[in-house]
């Protein structure tokens, strides 16, 4: 007998749902779109619908011990409550994990998506051997999280891991925060069109131009096929956002010093793109990183760098992240674990 949970995704247009052991094997896991437009009482039924199949067809092989949801927003994870969404319209304030509860008469946890996959990465992922790790999402904006041990560290009010509003230009671009030069704003798959899109309104860029006017759904991996076929625009593209991830990820290591940095989400299938450009900003901004850094990523060190190298025992880790899409479902199931 295995006890087991359900993880729970729900995205802007998926809705993923995973029966996993609480020794984080995948039993099964249940595909839907989510029809937002019909309202939050459809959502929340299709996807306790969907629980409640996993659970009967589990029912005799182990213990249901409770499920967890990631969702995108601000959430109150002590009460359960989504705060304020901007992709699902019509859930601000709305007491999430006490309806779910109702309809299924099981423990339901409540957190941000960008949390529960970084807890998915700490449980089975690229951090599982290290003590303490921040991940960074590059998906539509940046999401972040920290983690201390197999906890989530939340700070006073819950909000912590914010890094993709960290501000990098201070009169930079306006950000829907209402900040402007937030590190997202460079550094998403949203960054990347925009930049591209001013690089065909200023007439330098045709191979740009060609490819938006050919590709109705123009986006960030457009831009990347380009910058990997050569094209020099869509390359200097991928360098700035590497410049302003290097300078975000420099301020992260010098002011928390964890062990390891895992950066995952959809645009980090670009590495090859950004990383030489992040790496290089990295070991020019951060002291601790150029103490701290492996062998193989550090460039020459120099004067204090080199001396405070000395005294270095542990290194710091920057990598991808290893679960992909299903980072979110692992870490979303392990919320009743830890509980």
């Amino acid at each position: 007998m295995r006890d087991y949970s359900i993880g729970v995704d729900m995205g802007g247009t998926n809705l993923r749902i995973a029966a996993i052991t609480t020794e984080g094997q995948l039993l099964e896991k249940i595909t839907l779109g989510v029809k937002v437009a019909l309202g939050r009482d459809y959502v929340i039924g299709e996807m306790c619908d969907a629980i409640h199949r996993l659970t009967d067809q589990y029912r005799g092989t182990g213990r249901f011990v409770g499920a967890g949801i990631g969702v995108p927003g601000i959430i109150d994870v002590e009460k359960g409550m989504m705060r304020k969404s901007a992709n699902l319209p019509g859930w601000t304030d709305y007491p999430v994990r006490d309806e779910i509860e109702r309809r299924l008469g099981a423990r339901i946890f409540l957190d941000n998506d960008a949390n529960v996959a970084a807890l998915g990465e700490k449980w089975l992922g690229a951090g599982r051997d290290a003590d303490n790790m921040a991940m960074l999402t590059l998906g539509t904006g940046i999401g972040g999280a920290i983690v201390l041990g197999d906890k989530l560290f939340y700070g006073m009010s819950g909000m912590a891991g914010e890094f993709g509003h960290v501000t990098i230009e201070p009169k930079g671009v306006l950000c829907g925060c209402g900040n402007r030069g937030c590190a997202e704003r460079y550094a998403s798959a949203t960054a990347v069109v925009r930049m591209a899109r001013e690089a065909i309104e200023s007439g330098q860029a045709p191979e740009l131009a060609k490819a938006a006017s050919s590709d109705p759904e123009f986006s960030a991996k457009s831009v990347y096929i380009l910058a990997i076929q050569g094209n020099p625009d869509a390359q200097r593209i991928f360098e700035r956002f590497g410049e302003v991830l290097g300078i975000l990820m420099a301020d992260l290591v010098n002011v928390l010093d964890l062990d390891m940095f895992v950066i995952g989400g959809g645009v980090v299938s670009a590495w090859d793109a950004f990383a030489p450009k992040m790496f290089a900003e990295l070991r020019e901004r951060s002291l601790v990183y150029a103490a701290s850094a492996p062998e193989d990523a550090t460039a020459k060190k120099e004067g204090a760098s080199a001396q405070i190298a000395n005294y270095s025992r542990k290194k710091t880790i920057i990598t991808q992240a290893l679960l992909g899409s299903d980072a979110g479902l692992y870490g979303a199931a392990r919320l009743p674990d830890l509980a």
